[in-house]
């Protein structure tokens, strides 16, 4: 199973920054693609926030990576906050310095880790709105409606895509990169499974329900309309006949769940939300859910029981005589 989009391409370090702190995150890049197992856009990410950093400290004549200081990187950070920047992002950029740090000090690229001591502010960690039940039913439905509408052979190809893609989602919970990089060889719809690659190139088996197994039998009875040879044996493609591009799907769970009446503005991550939050509602065990969603830490599955408890109280608040 191949990446989507651009996976070969990493970030390079940019221009402006000194030729040490170029060569050693070009190394770092290099560390994290190849040695760590991280995906291209989680490298840009990681490039990206150190790029921002030593692009600051060049600004006030201390670009290297062996010249920084602790006081260096908590200056950063405070001018991250005081410019608008939400605690996420700090984390995430502090987060990134730390990483960094500790490969150059364990390389001997550095003579000390200034980052050790570094500590980043506590990030909110509630979940963003979901739809509910009926809403994931009405926006399925609403897509079965248009398949049925539609005249020209492109036409109803590039629906039935459209319909596989939103069930798919919605029902296996999977990651809008994960999505793009199927492959015609990942579905077992005799059994309801899909193979996805996830982060850090680890495998994992996911179950599909029956309407999505229908959808993409239906897909693929049309998928040769839209397939052009670029696309190889790509799952999905889009309407120029390659591998369907993430932003292509966002931009289609985004249209879809605005024909549906009070539901919220999402992209594939709210289908990823919703299907993890209506498992845990209908019973389902959170290992189950973590092995589903393909999480590396269980804690990161425990913050959908909040979406699930503060739904029981609210019902509970409602029925209950002595609430």
């Amino acid at each position: 199973m191949r990446a989507a989009g651009d996976a070969g391409r990493v970030e390079q370090p940019d221009d402006s920054l000194t030729r040490e702190a170029q060569v050693m995150l070009g190394a770092f890049a290099e560390h994290l693609r190849l040695e760590r197992g991280l995906s291209p856009h989680t490298v840009r990410a990681y490039i990206g926030d150190l790029t921002n950093l030593f692009t600051h400290l060049g600004r006030v004549g201390e670009g290297d990576p062996g010249e920084v200081t602790l006081a260096d990187l908590r200056t950063w950070l405070a001018n991250q906050h005081a410019g608008g920047a939400d605690r996420s992002t700090i984390q995430r950029r502090s987060a990134a310095v730390r990483t960094f740090f500790s490969w150059a000090r364990r390389t001997d690229r550095i003579g000390s880790d200034p980052a050790q001591a570094l500590r980043s502010p506590k990030v909110d960690r509630r979940l963003p709105p979901t739809v509910e039940v009926d809403q994931a039913r009405a926006l399925l439905d609403g897509l079965v409606a248009r398949v049925a509408e539609a005249g020209e052979p492109g036409e109803v190809a590039a629906r039935r895509r459209d319909l596989a893609v939103v069930e798919v989602l919605y029902a296996s919970g999977i990651r809008v990169s994960e999505l793009c990089g199927l492959d015609l060889g990942d579905i077992d719809d005799q059994r309801g499974l899909l193979r996805v690659l996830g982060k850090g190139g680890k495998q994992r088996t996911v179950p599909l329900g029956g309407p999505a197994v229908r959808a993409l039998d239906a897909w693929l009875g049309v998928r040769a309309v839209l397939a052009l040879p670029c696309a190889g044996r790509s799952l999905f493609v889009g309407d120029r006949g390659a591998r369907i591009d993430p932003r292509v799907v966002r931009r289609l769970v985004h249209r879809a769940l605005a024909m549906v009446p009070d539901a919220p503005d999402l992209g594939p991550h709210g289908l990823r939300h919703a299907m993890a939050t209506h498992l845990l509602e209908g019973g389902a065990d959170l290992r189950s859910v973590q092995e589903i969603l393909g999480h590396s830490s269980l804690a990161t599955t425990q913050l959908y029981t909040h979406v699930s408890g503060d739904r029981l109280r609210k019902a509970y608040q409602q029925a209950h005589p002595r609430a």
